[in-house]
């Protein structure tokens, strides 16, 4: 009996040794599910982690969600404003510098906070601390930045959730919704800045090695109307990596952007010499869009002498002259651009031109 009881005591430490070991399987929160909002802005990315509580019948705003800030009866914060959620913090993620309401927040982390005061405004804060449980070890002096916001009455949404309802190329607005109340506030970004600043740390490592790394932020910076001296650096890298007409003619554009004229034109000799039919056409057709008429159909010629009877070199040199006012010209190119075009709709496309050209419209 004795060498009995002494295995039962001894199976039940190993029993015991074995719990403090082990590990719990990973449950689902049925009450208040993990969920994520992401949206791009540019390149910039915004990511919303949180928990999603649901009313169940309850009086939510200044009851469940105390006005302002609290004092929870636990943890170190003496006040703490609500969790913008449930469960762990709300965590709110940039990955490049933003502007919420006009005030700006750097790229990073953040735990999100939400205080909400009994007239319908609200104070949103964005919080250095983002790994806590809930808002219990809330630090005011963590704090990152505090924006006042005007919440909005809506219609009955059960669970709480994030969204995006308003998206454009440079801003996109966050909006909060719970019970009949939405908080919405927007996140703007640079988006030229952000792309500039993010491509020149690209150019650093293996994107910098090869031609179409510097050539397509030089081609964006001239776009967008930024940073031009600095991308006249980067056509000039990518042109002497690999001279070809993409190259050549980006950086013959920019030199005729700042004024070298004689530069632009010997740069943009060596391009068309690299050109096929459709990339000097292109070419032409920019000029046009930059009003220089004259030259553009200088393109086009040079374009028809290179490859001739090709297509759109007709195509080309009816948009030269129509470019130029001389319609009826315009029009006999066209004709001579029917019998080589390479598809249906682009037959459809001559003879709408024609129609244009013979009631003395522009084609362009």
């Amino acid at each position: 009996m004795q060498r009995k009881g002494l295995l039962l005591v001894g199976v039940m430490v190993a029993l015991l040794a074995t719990s403090t070991l082990a590990q719990n399987v990973t449950l689902p929160n049925a009450a208040s599910p993990l969920a994520s909002a992401s949206q791009q802005v540019g390149i910039t990315e915004i990511h919303i982690e949180y928990s999603r509580p649901s009313v169940r019948g309850r009086s939510i705003w200044g009851n469940l969600v105390q006005w302002d800030m609290i004092n929870l009866g636990f943890g170190t914060a003496e006040k703490s404003p609500w969790r913008a959620g449930a469960n762990e913090n709300t965590k709110f993620t940039v990955s490049h510098d933003v502007q919420i309401e006009g005030k700006s927040l750097p790229a990073g982390t953040y735990g999100f906070f939400v205080a909400v005061q009994e007239d319908g405004s609200a104070t949103l804060i964005f919080s250095q601390n983002s790994t806590s449980w809930g808002s219990y070890f809330y630090d005011p002096t963590e704090d990152v930045l505090r924006v006042d916001i005007q919440s909005e009455e809506i219609s009955h949404v059960e669970t709480l959730m994030y969204s995006f309802p308003e998206v454009s190329a440079n801003y996109a607005v966050v909006a909060l919704d719970w019970e009949k109340k939405r908080f919405p506030f927007k996140v703007s970004v640079d988006v030229p800045e952000v792309v500039i600043a993010n491509g020149k740390n690209e150019l650093r490592n293996t994107t910098g090695f090869n031609w179409q790394g510097p050539y397509s932020l030089a081609q964006y910076a001239m776009a967008n109307n930024t940073h031009l001296e600095e991308a006249m650096g980067w056509a000039q890298t990518a042109a002497g990596m690999q001279p070809n007409f993409q190259t050549l003619s980006l950086l013959g554009t920019m030199q005729s952007m700042q004024g070298m004229d004689s530069e632009s034109s010997e740069t943009m000799e060596k391009a068309m010499e690299m050109g096929n039919a459709l990339q000097i056409h292109q070419y032409g057709r920019q000029l046009i869009g930059q009003g220089k008429a004259e030259e553009a159909l200088e393109a086009f010629e040079y374009n028809a002498k290179k490859h001739p009877d090709t297509w759109p070199v007709n195509y080309g040199l009816a948009r030269g002259y129509s470019a130029l006012g001389k319609y009826k010209k315009a029009a006999s190119y066209l004709e001579k651009a029917l019998e080589n075009a390479p598809n249906e709709p682009n037959r459809q496309a001559i003879q709408a031109n024609l129609e244009k050209l013979n009631n003395g419209e522009d084609i362009n």
